[in-house]
């Protein structure tokens, strides 16, 4: 978990005190919807996390098991929390609950994708080289740009995201901060998390450094799943 995650957490800590005083006298089977289930899992590491190049085992060993499935452990407490809103919670309570769970929610989901778009030999093809080549000039042009985006979140916190835009079915390269800002209307096809704890055991603040192992790492074939899934659901929304 980062610092601002862990700030998060206290922040809610009251509200979620009261919250649970609230719950605790109904039955289990008014909490248990889909909706407040708590029951969110981390994702196993789909790789050897021993054969990444340039990146090492403890770095992505440790990334995993704490920040990763800190959110998840933090997302499954948030809903909880919301089982026990009602109409007489406080307005503030409600929003203070919303908000981490707005961000752990898409903290669970960028690493989720994170993690699943490394172990791969950091060779493009296919048709998502072809429409990045065409939508930025070249698949060279592309990468500059996300790569320029990354180095200016070096040091500070962020995601850089490649994304499928259902309003106009383009990809571009995205800012994603504090969990919490993204494209609305996007889909992840490629996302590389600039927060330090992804990257510091490895090289400290040498985020550039950082940013070319990625590149090495980078399992294309699971962007190019993710590129026709998301051409499949444009095509369904159109008709």
């Amino acid at each position: 978990m980062n610092r601002r995650e862990l700030l998060g957490t206290i922040g809610v800590g009251a509200p979620a005190l009261l919250l649970a005083r609230e719950a605790a006298g109904k039955p289990a089977s008014a909490t248990a919807v889909p909706a407040f289930a708590g029951k969110n899992a981390v994702v196993p590491l789909p790789f050897d996390p021993k054969k990444l190049t340039g990146i090492s085992e403890k770095m992505i060993v440790s990334h995993h098991d704490n920040n990763y499935a800190g959110a998840v452990k933090n997302l499954n407490k948030v809903e909880e929390q919301l089982a026990a809103v009602n109409k007489d919670t406080p307005g503030f309570l409600v929003v203070g609950l919303k908000e981490r769970e707005l961000v752990f929610t898409n903290s669970t989901i960028l690493h989720t994708h994170y993690f699943a778009n490394l172990g791969g030999n950091g060779k493009a093809g296919g048709a998502i080289e072809k429409r990045l080549a065409a939508q930025y000039g070249s698949f060279g042009a592309w990468e500059t740009h996300f790569r320029a985006l990354g180095n200016g979140l070096g040091g500070g916190s962020g995601w850089v995201v490649l994304a499928y835009n259902f309003a106009t079915g383009e990809l571009g390269t995205n800012w994603a901060g504090n969990h919490s800002n993204a494209l609305a209307f996007g889909a992840p096809l490629l996302v590389m998390d600039m927060y330090e704890h992804a990257y510091a055991i490895d090289y400290g603040a040498a985020a550039g450094k950082y940013i070319d192992a990625f590149f090495q790492n980078v399992n294309w074939d699971e962007v190019e799943k993710r590129l026709e899934r998301a051409d499949k659901a444009n095509t369904a929304l159109r008709a």
